[in-house]
């Protein structure tokens, strides 16, 4: 009976140190000892293991199922598609995957940064829009095909809003006690949208449904709507210089948006469907829908010559004057205190163009390179081969995961450990090239020698480094994320 009380002491004792169960003022007695019911908050977070990223390897081959997918017609497609972050559902339509969805999620994280630094409110529209407003607009008919239409179960006729310029005009219009101390008023909105694209092709580059920033601005005059007009167009170039991308803003149709002044933000790529003449004497650049087709000398310095390229779409401003809000009765008090009509811009970009895009332009043939903002994952760690000669540098891969996650908050949930042992390292780092870590750790016999050192790959310079872990601590504390 001694005997068995000693050995639940000890037990209770281990149980105590390990924090499993709570002290007593009862030690000694089993009936005291309750589990807590709310768990230590300083509890290390699970290690993200690439076993369990949702990346399926049969969704990721290529050449599957033909009819659901299409023509893999361009690089960003087919290295999407390779590595997991999409996978076709019907023409134009996409699953989103875990990994595209984090990259997403940063971009619009970024997005609104931008947006609201300039006074936006972010806000969420039905996607459902009511035939009557685009009647009333006269939009209804001039967008034809390209609308995606439908009847309720009474008959009234809807659309899946592909643009939002009469829905938010209405939404506006309905605030009768708005005053010109309130503008400008700028209301944005990262949603979902819609188009009947007649052969949708390039995968997120020009599908039937994806994503959008769409953003109106209200301003009690011209000028001050040229002021909304132009800091919109700065912010544009401070996201994409955030991304490192290399955009060009050009003068553009404005469509069937209307308005009276346009400009298109353009991703030069060989794969773009847009035609651009760009002087090479001054800034001046212009979609050659604009311009007469014999038109090769600039109209601005009119020294230089305009030289054609192409380029990808992904941010397009509108000056819209009073075309909206003069339909939809969109008014503000005056300093007069009289009604007036408020001057209208509406700003796009395009969410998933923009992540498309980018990996079009700086991926390799074999394996993506992203904007460093935007990668799912800043660090993937490989640890040795289950069953090599230096299999004991597993511990140190896991440690090393635990301690880059704790050392800022600048990785946390960035780090990921490839513990999928059974394959080799050359299929590891080959797996980690085409989803595009930027930074990749091998652990291996470098780490068990006297001074550990760690194989540093990263993925957009092709520099490879072998770094101490204070090393590796200090290049790593130095990732930018969002």
């Amino acid at each position: 009976m001694e005997l068995t009380n000693r050995i639940r002491q000890r037990v209770f004792q281990r149980l105590y140190r390990a924090r499993v169960l709570p002290r007593s003022h009862h030690s000694g007695d089993a009936q005291h000892a309750t589990v807590p019911a709310v768990p230590n908050p300083k509890r290390t977070k699970p290690t993200l293991l690439v076993s369990r990223l949702y990346q399926p390897s049969n969704l990721r081959d290529v050449g599957q199922d033909v009819r659901l997918q299409g023509e893999v017609t361009c690089k960003s497609q087919r290295l999407m598609q390779q590595a997991g972050l999409i996978h076709p559902s019907s023409p134009g339509c996409y699953y989103y995957l875990p990994a595209i969805v984090r990259s997403m999620e940063k971009l619009v994280r970024l997005i609104d940064q931008e947006m609201q630094g300039i006074g936006g409110q972010k806000l969420d529209m039905p996607s459902l829009c009511s035939a009557d407003l685009w009647k009333t607009s006269e939009r209804w008919d001039l967008m034809g095909k390209e609308l995606f239409r439908l009847k309720d179960r009474h008959g009234a006729d809807y659309c899946l809003g592909p643009t939002h310029e009469e829905a938010v005009t209405t939404l506006v219009a309905h605030q009768t006690t708005l005053s010109y101390r309130q503008l400008p008023l700028l209301l944005y909105q990262i949603t979902r949208k819609f188009r009947d694209e007649p052969k949708p092709k390039l995968g997120l580059l020009r599908g039937r449904e994806f994503y959008m920033k769409d953003m109106y601005s209200y301003d009690v005059s011209e000028e001050a709507a040229y002021e909304t007009y132009d800091a919109v167009r700065q912010a544009y170039d401070r996201l994409f210089a955030r991304l490192g991308l290399r955009c060009v803003q050009v003068q553009a149709d404005t469509g069937n948006i209307g308005g009276e002044l346009s400009h298109e933000f353009q991703l030069p790529a060989d794969i773009g469907e847009d035609r651009l003449l760009v002087c090479g004497s001054c800034s001046f650049s212009a979609n050659v829908e604009t311009m007469s087709s014999d038109s090769t000398d600039c109209p601005q310095c009119k020294t230089g010559t305009l030289v054609e390229s192409k380029g990808i779409e992904v941010g397009h401003t509108f000056y819209l004057g009073k075309k909206y809000s003069h339909i939809f009765n969109a008014t503000f008090s005056s300093a007069q205190n009289k009604p007036s009509i408020a001057e209208m811009g509406c700003y796009g970009l395009g969410v998933t163009r923009i992540l498309a895009a980018a990996i079009e332009v700086l991926s390799t043939e074999e394996g993506i390179r992203w904007p460093g903002l935007l990668a799912p994952y800043q660090v993937c760690v490989l640890p040795p081969k289950k069953g090599s000669k230096v299999d004991d540098a597993s511990l140190l891969a896991k440690d090393l995961v635990h301690t880059l996650g704790e050392t800022g908050p600048c990785l946390r949930g960035e780090v990921v450990l490839d513990d999928r042992t059974q394959m080799t390292i050359g299929k590891r780092l080959k797996d980690a090239n085409r989803l595009g870590y930027p930074y990749v750790i091998v652990v291996g016999q470098g780490a068990l020698e006297e001074t550990p050192r760690f194989e540093v790959i990263c993925q957009q310079t092709g520099e490879t480094m072998f770094l101490s872990k204070d090393g590796l601590l200090d290049l790593l504390g130095r990732v930018e994320t969002v």
